[in-house]
């Protein structure tokens, strides 16, 4: 699809795109500055290459932030056992990238995701020339979809979620929409409401439904340093509040100190979602009197350690294993959404979530019905699950058992909608 067969809005948002481009390095740079890019793969973002493309065929794969990211590792495995086949995987944001360092297969390439702007794009598509892209979610950058298709890239839209609002934003620009959802060869919707959506809008090729969110395999972890931590808390009930937002370290922690009255020994482990929040969490742990330590910084998980941030990345695995009730984060708080508590679920963990969780609201309700999870609506509710699920270990335990067996469950999906994209892949 060239330029001219673009609709108005389309037409408008390229050329304003191109003549906002030679802004790109200044605010790229003023992000770096902010910790919101890496400095030194700022290239990436203008398209330029930070790695040479592999001979042969190419498949790229794109999820904006960490879950999207996590979300593609199943596929990823799975596509990477095409031995004629290179992987190439592009994110938006810093800790995706550092968390795709550590979890994605050997060989398969990483780049940050070029701003969609038309000269990035080109340099982007320059060099790695793919022969397909499976865009996970809701990416629709029209610059980059609409040049990688009218370069013949077959493109698939897989997980696709899009809500009611924007759906909404889209339909007043219906031509719009019908020419980025066409130039998909294959749309897989997460739900029934966004499958409904995009065939409102004009999707004209939706398949089955996958949601990638609910597939894959339980975080690793390391074997040696699980030990070693297991050895230091000797035994201390441990409730982990897992993927937190600012608001929710401190809510968690009141939860957590009155449900712990009896259990002074009890020790509350912190994983912010962003571990470049680790000090403001540990300042907030801290303020309510809980001794806190933050293992970014090499601080002792000692026995008079009530609080422990742990502010690193791709150690999830840990502290799920270890953690007698794991409370989720983004659920607690306004404007997040909830996340995805498969991970957790794939583990065994006893879980405990908040109200708020928007952007899983069919996979909860399915876990609440099979008592696969607790749901607190607020800090004197969690603080009671909390309380009930320390000093009921068999209760928690047939929780998580529950919370396993769902997510056993989940990975058929894939399995019907792999030779869909396997078929899009092809040579």
């Amino acid at each position: 699809m060239t330029r001219a067969a673009r609709p108005l809005p389309l037409a408008l948002y390229g050329a304003a795109a191109h003549l906002l481009e030679p802004l790109a390095p200044r605010l790229l740079a003023a992000r770096a500055r902010a910790g919101k890019e890496t400095p030194e793969r700022l290239g990436e973002r203008l398209g330029r290459a930070g790695r040479p493309r592999p001979a042969g065929r190419l498949v790229w794969l794109h999820g904006v932030s960490v879950g999207e990211s996590l979300s593609l590792l199943p596929l990823v495995e799975a596509l990477s056992r095409q031995t004629d086949l290179s992987l190439l995987v592009t994110s938006g944001t810093v800790t995706s990238a550092e968390l795709m360092a550590k979890r994605l297969p050997p060989g398969v390439i990483h780049q940050f995701a070029p701003v969609d702007a038309p000269g990035a794009v080109r340099r982007f598509l320059d060099h790695w020339r793919p022969d397909a892209g499976l865009l996970v979610e809701s990416e629709l950058w029209p610059n980059l979809i609409l040049a990688a298709r009218a370069r013949g890239v077959r493109l698939g839209l897989v997980s696709a979620r899009i809500t009611a609002a924007s759906a909404a934003g889209w339909a007043r620009a219906p031509a719009s929409a019908r020419a980025l959802l066409n130039a998909f060869d294959l749309i897989l919707p997460q739900d029934a409401a966004t499958a409904e959506r995009l065939a409102s809008l004009g999707a004209p090729r939706i398949g089955p439904r996958l949601n990638l969110k609910r597939t894959g395999a339980a975080p690793p972890f390391d074997a040696e340093e699980l030990a070693k931590l297991s050895a230091q808390i000797s035994g201390r009930p441990v409730v982990l509040a897992a993927s937190t937002h600012p608001g929710e370290e401190r809510l968690i922690a009141e939860a957590f100190r009155a449900a712990t009255t009896e259990r002074p020994d009890a020790l509350l482990v912190v994983a912010p979602r962003h571990p470049e929040r680790g000090a403001a969490a540990a300042e907030d742990l801290a303020e309510l009197g809980l001794f806190a330590a933050r293992r970014s910084q090499g601080e002792p998980l000692e026995p008079r350690t009530t609080a422990y941030v742990a502010d690193t990345l791709g150690e999830m695995g840990l502290w799920l294993r270890l953690a007698d009730a794991v409370v989720m984060g983004g659920s607690f708080v306004n404007g997040v959404g909830g996340h995805n508590p498969l991970e957790a679920a794939r583990v065994g963990a006893a879980l405990v979530t908040g109200p708020h969780v928007a952007n899983a609201q069919e996979l909860y309700a399915e876990m609440l019905a099979e008592a696969a999870v607790i749901q607190a609506g607020g800090p004197e509710a969690l603080a009671r699950h909390i309380r009930g699920l320390l000093d009921y270990p068999a209760v928690a335990r047939r929780i998580g058992e529950a919370a396993l067996d769902y997510a056993e469950r989940q990975s058929a999906a894939l399995d019907e909608a792999l030779p869909l994209i396997e078929g899009l892949v092809a040579p």
